[in-house]
């Protein structure tokens, strides 16, 4: 058909309760309970089959039961209710406002390939998508002048199914815009708001959505638009899906599309927060706008600028799990931006680069978002330190515990996660403003006034109630998969709403170990059959398309389960997403999580379980390493943090540690009970888990601390570097070129110190040592002295560095001394290095200079 005008009907809401357009608009309504409920009264059948969607809830309703709605002054008053509370909730005074506003005024644009913010918004696949959803919302409830950017996918993620084999099967059904919480931008003639980016020989065309996160704005392309050809329109269609080349093209529209998107809506961003990789071409837009803003700036000064204003993080525990590009296939769409800087394309290439002048080496978006930026960092400890160990080449000359790589460990959004019976619980016993006051570790000992019995009735309902969904959902499965009637028949009595109940619910990569459960099959068998002490697990979790590996684990657990003894015990969940992930967090007794170690970059899953007091048993990795060691008492560690070599003596090593967790701990703990059927030990694990980790592992703290390392820093840091006309970015630019020329003529002559006769525990060590500076001053040069214990080949090991004062200059010679001191007895060891020193570097390996004492 052809010549068809669009034109979008609206649901005709009564007058007194039409403030339900604003309240299912914005997406506040997905962490709060109470809005929820009122969603249910409309009617829940509508609300469980539109996934959840509010706004196609309405659409769909019947009008004259929204009339009745109308008439009944109970839903009315509780429509009331909500407008206030959301009002109030946009209108209050936040924690930024209180502290943050006088003299930081500032603009946050975080960027993510993924969100995952609702069920019904399915623009997410799994943790990184879940994460930046969670930050988004936690910077609403803070107040941070944070703005998202991301795509608006037409198929999203797959959703998921398994055949009569167990093997997994993908659909993509496409989401409908105009029947979701989200808006089209519309400029004043009341036309969408479209961006335009250029591509090899064409221009790509997208239109502008947004989704309302409580204060925080989302915005989104959208590609599938008449303006563009076919494959062109394909470019939003689906997440991860497609070639290297697809994913090339989809990262040009985040970042470069993202930035000029945020230009078009009036923003104008300070910092610009990179969540992984992906986004990294936004630098390449921001230096456009550098240079266009500032007379045609040098690109050695845009530079200094652009970098001065970029946060990023990595996910990734592994070099093979970063986006990397074939010069072949990315120069020409890289060429066009280069033109339009005004530089030759190798220049932008060699950003992206190790080794600037391999014009064979392939551009990596994460050492480019690195190159390109003033902190990066990963999302646990651990994971800090393995980035530092992946990136050390980046900073030659300096120590792997030296590497400028931080991190922020993540957490989650608490007022999500937390199931409803349980924040009725906080609400009574620790205030109904423990939202605002999560951070507040004296806020969780309150969890002690908790009554035991009260606990322990709340999280049975809940495991009830996810013995209820498993059931009704595997009937489900059965019937799509085209079961026997016997077998769709028994789906009715899988799993006992008494028995303790593990969770293992993730994506299905092999490093994530889904079946190191099942490494002895015979002694799974008699955990899950014990009749003193019953067990039973809930498995879920999606494979990539392409991952065939993770869909034969799939089909392992499966054909395990299908067992006539065991199929009451073990069962698999098909499609893993927000809504089922909400009922296992909360229901489970156990969050179980099997990474190889150090692979799990963070793991925020058994933090959604920790906060309903769901008990994790991990490998110790990611997050789990921090939790175990503020408390013991909070779940089980399986292992002790080892590294191994051999993977399948490491499978066998941990997977009997594991069964003897359940044989031995864990399940006599669960099912220890006293003649009131109450388990009162294994209730003050529980109360542990939450007193001692709830104040931690949440966004709020998380986003808080991202602002005072990171974001407050940057935004002044670009400002300085930015304002008048680039003044201080051309200083700075400098300062780098005279101290970098003359970086050559250094020489570390005579080192002086008493180190032949020892000193003792404390005493102090003075070291004097002659330096030649050439063209340089003791002012431009940081001379330290590095020291530490020394290993069995005589090299230091997580060595310290003091920096020694110039005492003398003749000439170009100067004399620096300094004093160290060892706490501990030993084989010691110092030696002398020399770093540039400049104002306005943010770490002293920014320039990659470094001269060691030869």
């Amino acid at each position: 058909m052809k010549n068809i005008t669009p034109f979008n009907v609206y649901p005709s809401l009564p007058k007194n309760i039409r403030a339900l357009e604003k309240i299912v608009n914005n997406i506040y309504w997905t962490w709060d309970h109470d809005c929820i409920t009122l969603f249910l009264r409309i009617d829940r059948d509508l609300w469980e089959s539109t996934n959840h969607n509010p706004v196609l809830m309405l659409g769909m309703i019947d009008q004259e039961k929204l009339e009745e709605l109308s008439k009944n002054d109970s839903f009315v008053a509780h429509v009331a209710r909500i407008e206030k509370k959301l009002d109030d909730y946009l209108n209050r005074e936040t924690w930024y406002q209180k502290n943050c506003q006088n003299g930081h005024d500032f603009t946050i644009a975080y960027f993510s390939f993924e969100y995952g913010i609702t069920e019904c918004l399915e623009i997410y696949s799994g943790g990184l998508g879940m994460l930046a959803g969670d930050h988004l919302k936690s910077a609403s409830d803070l107040g941070l002048p944070l703005v998202g950017v991301g795509l608006l996918y037409q198929e999203g993620y797959f959703r998921q199914y398994l055949n009569i084999d167990g093997w997994q099967q993908e659909s993509y059904p496409k989401n409908d815009f105009y029947n979701l919480p989200i808006t089209l931008e519309k400029d004043k003639n009341g036309n969408p708001k479209k961006i335009e980016v250029e591509y090899p020989g064409r221009t790509v065309y997208a239109q502008i959505w947004k989704a309302q996160v409580g204060r925080v704005p989302l915005y989104l392309m959208d590609t599938n638009i008449p303006e563009n050809n076919p494959k062109d329109r394909a470019i939003t269609y689906q997440l991860y899906g497609g070639d290297k080349e697809t994913r090339a093209i989809q990262e040009i529209m985040l970042g470069i599309g993202g930035l000029r998107v945020l230009e078009a809506v009036g923003v104008h961003p300070d910092v610009c927060h990179m969540n992984e990789g992906h986004a990294a071409f936004l630098a390449i837009q921001r230096l456009i706008n550098v240079v266009k803003n500032n007379g045609g700036a040098s690109i050695k000064d845009a530079l200094g600028a652009v970098k001065a204003g970029c946060v990023f993080t990595t996910h990734t525990p592994v070099p093979a799990g970063i986006d990397t590009f074939s010069p072949k296939m990315i120069t020409p769409y890289l060429e066009i931006f280069a033109n339009t800087i005004g530089i030759p394309v190798k220049e932008l290439l060699a950003l992206g680069r190790m080794n600037p002048d391999d014009n064979n080496e392939e551009f990596n978006m994460a050492f480019f978002a690195i190159r390109m930026s003033s902190y990066c960092n990963g999302v646990s400890r651990l994971h800090g330190d393995v980035s530092r160990k992946i990136w050390d080449d980046v900073w030659p000359g300096i120590t792997a515990n030296e590497v400028p790589i931080s991190s922020v460990t993540n957490g989650v959004h608490a007022p999500s996660w937390i199931s409803h019976d349980m924040a009725n619980l906080f609400n009574t016993y620790l205030g109904t403003n423990w939202q605002e006051e999560q951070t507040d570790e004296t806020l969780w000992e309150h969890v002690n006034q908790i009554p035991p019995e009260e606990l322990w009735n709340t999280h049975e309902r809940r495991r009830e109630r996810l013995v209820a969904f498993a059931r009704k959902k595997l009937k489900e499965q059965l019937e799509r998969r085209g079961a026997s009637p016997y077998n769709i028949e028994k789906a009715a009595n899988v799993l006992d709403p008494n028995a303790l109940t593990i969770g293992f619910a993730r994506r299905f990569a092999t490093y994530k170990r889904a079946t190191l459960l099942f490494k002895d099959p015979d002694r799974l068998r008699k955990i899950l059959l014990n009749k003193k002490y019953p067990v039973q697990i809930i498995f879920a979790g999606k494979a990539h398309p392409a991952d065939e590996e993770g869909k034969k684990l799939i089909r392992d657990i499966i054909h395990f389960s299908r067992d006539p003894e065991i199929r009451r015990r073990l069962v698999f969940l098909e499609n893993y997403n927000i809504t089922l992930a909400r009922y296992l967090v909360s229901g489970v007794d156990i969050w179980l999580n099997t990474p190889k170690r150090p692979m799990e970059a963070s793991g925020t899953s058994g933090m959604k379980a920790m906060l309903n007091g769901v008990l994790n048993c991990s490998i110790l990795d990611g997050w789990w390493v921090e939790a175990f060691e503020m408390a013991k008492d909070v779940g089980w560690a399986i292992g002790s943090g080892e590294d191994y070599d051999d993977p399948e003596y490491q499978d066998k090593v941990e997977s009997n540690d594991l069964y003897n967790l359940l044989e031995k701990e864990i399940a006599p703990t669960f099912y220890k009970r006293g003649i009131d059927r109450i388990p009162w030990e294994w209730i003050e694990k529980m109360k542990n888990t939450i007193k001692y980790l709830a104040h931690y592992f949440n966004t709020d703290r998380m986003v808080l601390e991202y602002n005072n390392r990171f974001y407050t820093s940057t935004a002044e840091r670009f400002r300085h570097f930015s304002d008048n006309n680039l003044e201080f970015a051309k200083t700075y630019r400098s300062c780098y070129e005279r101290i970098g020329g003359a970086w050559g003529g250094l020489k570390i002559n005579d080192v002086i110190s008493d180190a032949k006769d020892g000193i003792y525990v404390s005493n102090e060590l003075e070291v004097i040592a002659n330096v030649e500076l050439g063209d340089l001053t003791p002012d431009d040069v940081d001379v330290q002295i590095y020291y530490g214990q020394l290993d069995f080949d005589g090299n230091i090991v997580d060595g310290d560095a003091v920096s020694m004062d110039c005492v003398k200059t003749e000439g170009k010679n100067s004399v620096f001394t300094g004093k160290v001191t060892s706490e501990r007895s030993g084989r010691h060891g110092y030696t002398i290095r020399i770093l540039p020193k400049c104002y306005g570097m943010i770490h002293p390996y920014e320039w990659y200079l470094i001269h060691w004492l030869q």
